[in-house]
């Protein structure tokens, strides 16, 4: 099934809709997984330096024509000052096996780091042909507007999911014309239970999965599933062959809120 793709904000090119997320996918199974996941049709394979497979990822896409391929990776919030960050960049190659990166993210805000310095030293990247494009990733409304002072993220990737719909950062970011990339969209497999998601992925012949999924692209966004199986793999390419009714996107969004799954001592989501 062909996958949609979504225009970039301030940056060139279009990112498919839909991504391989590798979070906690390592050594042999994330090459194979990554390569599996080529072979069904996959073209967008998120990564990222302190997932700790980069090298994998690379073995995963070695051989695949490297044109029709979308590779994102992260730099971790320590090294976004310009002179780490092209060091890090130039890593980073290396153990992907590739001449550029399609996009490049900070993995999350560092306020130690002025904003204004990472985006200089992206378009520096970007201008010697290392990356096509630079964004952000756990950024929050007002992490946004600081960083669209001085440049315009691609795209900023955060949790999202049913149980964790990012209203507010979703209504800034169409302000600003930057689409979300969502991560963890099935919430770690909680809606597979959800009698919301199941009622729906029945009316559908679908799985909760694919329902959870259906709703985040039908809000336009993207999404970077992880998955280890050739089942799960599938299933997702399919969530653009079905629509869901205004009615079952107005239920999924008035679940309630506030279930984030992912937090840890150096996240500024208070700030």
């Amino acid at each position: 099934m062909s996958v949609p793709s979504v225009a970039l904000a301030g940056h060139a090119g279009r990112i498919p809709q839909l991504g391989l997320g590798t979070w906690r996918l390592d050594g042999e199974e994330c090459e194979r997984t990554v390569a599996l996941a080529l072979g069904l049709g996959y073209r967008h394979i998120d990564t990222a330096e302190g997932y700790g497979n980069e090298r994998e990822v690379g073995r995963g896409i070695a051989g695949a024509d490297r044109s029709s391929l979308w590779i994102t990776t992260k730099v971790w919030r320590q090294y976004l000052a310009p002179s780490d960050l092209r060091r890090r960049c130039e890593k980073s190659l290396r153990r992907l096996g590739t001449d550029y990166l399609d996009l490049y993210l900070v993995h999350w805000p560092n306020r130690d780091i002025p904003i204004e310095q990472t985006v200089d030293g992206f378009e520096a990247l970007r201008e010697d042909g290392l990356i096509r494009a630079w964004g952000v990733s756990n950024f929050t409304p007002t992490h946004m507007r600081e960083a669209c002072a001085y440049g315009t993220p691609a795209t900023n990737q955060v949790e999202l999911h049913p149980y964790f719909n990012q209203r507010p950062l979703v209504a800034v970011q169409r302000e600003l014309g930057i689409p979300v990339t969502a991560y963890s969209p099935v919430a770690r497999g909680a809606v597979l239970d959800d009698p919301v998601l199941v009622g729906i992925a029945r009316a559908h012949d679908r799985t909760p999965a694919q329902v959870a999924l259906r709703w985040a692209v039908q809000h336009g966004h993207i999404v970077i599933p992880k998955a280890a199986t050739e089942a799960h793999l599938r299933d997702n390419l399919e969530v653009f062959g079905f629509e869901l009714t205004p009615e079952e996107m107005r239920r999924i969004d008035d679940l309630p809120q506030g279930e984030r799954l992912v937090d840890g001592e150096w996240s500024e989501f208070d700030r």
